[in-house]
């Protein structure tokens, strides 16, 4: 498996990655509205096929993760990937990693916070506002939890 920029990678692959994904190549989160195809961003690459990738944007203070996806659950991708990150930020001297989810996102969840982050802050409501501009993003998740407030989570290192 090797690592690739988001840069070396087909825009047209990005956006439809991200359809098929995400239903959208748009991601509304409390922090702004994104284009996830034009985000700089990590990919997890093997035998010509996308395994996994993340994208991020960076402040003058930290780096905001806007999306992770690992197209192969269990096998480690994810986790590379954030390390991957992480091991960027440090080189650059950021010190502090933000990550949003929602809160039916139990898996993001207990993802992040195995690898060292801490919820920082819960945003009541923030996805009923973000409806309001996408309005495609469900009410209830596939677990049956209704979809309402974003989570922050944080790592400092």
């Amino acid at each position: 498996m090797e690592y690739l920029s988001t840069k070396d990678i087909k825009q047209q692959t990005l956006i439809d990655l991200f359809n098929t994904n995400w239903g959208s190549d748009e991601m509304i989160i409390s922090t702004g509205t994104y284009q996830l195809s034009k985000l700089p961003g990590i990919a997890a690459y093997e035998d010509g096929q996308i395994l996994g990738l993340i994208t991020y944007k960076t402040y003058e203070d930290h780096v905001e993760i806007i999306s992770l996806d690992s197209f192969l659950q269990n096998k480690g991708i994810g986790s590379k990937l954030l390390k991957s990150l992480e091991q960027t930020c440090e080189k650059k001297q950021i010190t502090r990693i933000t990550v949003i989810t929602t809160n039916d996102n139990i898996n993001a969840l207990k993802f992040y916070q195995k690898r060292g982050y801490r919820i920082k802050q819960v945003l009541p409501n923030a996805v009923e506002k973000a409806r309001q501009l996408k309005p495609t993003i469900p009410l209830v998740a596939e677990n049956g939890i209704a979809i309402k407030d974003e989570i922050e989570l944080e790592k400092r290192f």
